[in-house]
């Protein structure tokens, strides 16, 4: 019997198609929702099917950023043939990715016990959702928002792409949240910030779905929720990019703090009596 229905599915992938671009930690929400479903959170493969189902919504990035995508790679392409060309800030981007994507590589197959284990608990969820706030918060202050997509520098890339351990480390920090804070503190603005996060996400998301696809195939997930699930989060993902870009071009990342804040003492509040278990 599966231990993630069909109409379960349904739900997480909302949750992760709703939650993975925006700076409140998709892994935290999944993890809070599975809990309060009663689906065990340090499953196996209940942790492959939330590293899936992210596969949904990051071909949905694919898709939205399709023409930014293909203009990268061709640079990239004709960089490889062509010196001249190399002096384009496109193909020495697509390195930059490339490079960037190398620490949490590293980092997550060193780590992978205790992601599963000790650090998937739902105390450090909680507590992660919170001091993230903290650091979302002084950065969207500290930033000076100065900088657009067209300044970034390899610096810039490996320093964001890096932050993106502390969301593996701690589900609860959140990759969009870590990489938009790290890029604000370098001055690049919210929107800068915001594409940066997409596009530094999509090796390492994608290669983690893929990694994790022969775990959650298996008795106890099946192969119907993982499918529907995946679909779900693809198609509520592309809606939730084209709100991200256009609220953080005039907004702050003020209402994500508090939000956080909100749902990390909530569920600090639902540990603690009991109602779901770490």
């Amino acid at each position: 019997m599966s231990v993630i229905s069909v109409g379960q599915a349904v739900v997480l992938g909302v949750v992760e198609g709703v939650t993975e671009f925006l700076p409140v930690s998709s892994t935290g929400h999944l993890k809070i929702t599975q809990g309060l479903m009663g689906i065990p959170v340090d499953d196996k493969s209940v942790v492959a099917f939330s590293a899936v189902i992210q596969v949904g919504a990051i071909a949905a990035v694919f898709v939205y950023f399709f023409k930014d995508i293909v203009r990268i790679l061709s640079a990239w392409f004709r960089g490889l043939a062509d010196k001249e060309e190399r002096y384009h800030h496109d193909y020495k981007f697509a390195w930059w990715i490339i490079y960037a994507t190398i620490p949490i590589v590293v980092v997550g197959l060193a780590a992978k016990p205790l992601i599963e284990g000790p650090l998937g608990s739902l105390w450090v969820v909680a507590g992660s959702l919170i001091v993230g706030s903290g650091v979302m918060w002084c950065a969207d202050q500290m930033g000076r928002h100065k900088r657009g997509e067209d300044d970034t520098t390899f610096k810039d890339a490996m320093l964001v792409g890096s932050s993106q351990i502390l969301a593996l480390l701690f589900p609860g920090f959140s990759r969009s949240g870590a990489t938009m804070s790290t890029a604000l503190i370098l001055d690049l603005d919210r929107v800068a910030a915001t594409r940066l996060s997409f596009f530094l996400g999509l090796p390492a998301l994608t290669g983690a779905g893929i990694y994790e696809l022969k775990d959650a195939v298996g008795a106890s997930v099946g192969t119907l929720p993982l499918i529907v699930g995946t679909l779900v989060s693809f198609v509520v993902a592309y809606a939730s990019i084209a709100w991200l870009l256009k609220f953080v071009a005039k907004h702050s990342f003020n209402a994500f703090v508090v939000y956080r804040i909100v749902i990390g003492l909530l569920l600090f509040g639902l540990l603690g009596t009991g109602v779901i278990n770490a």
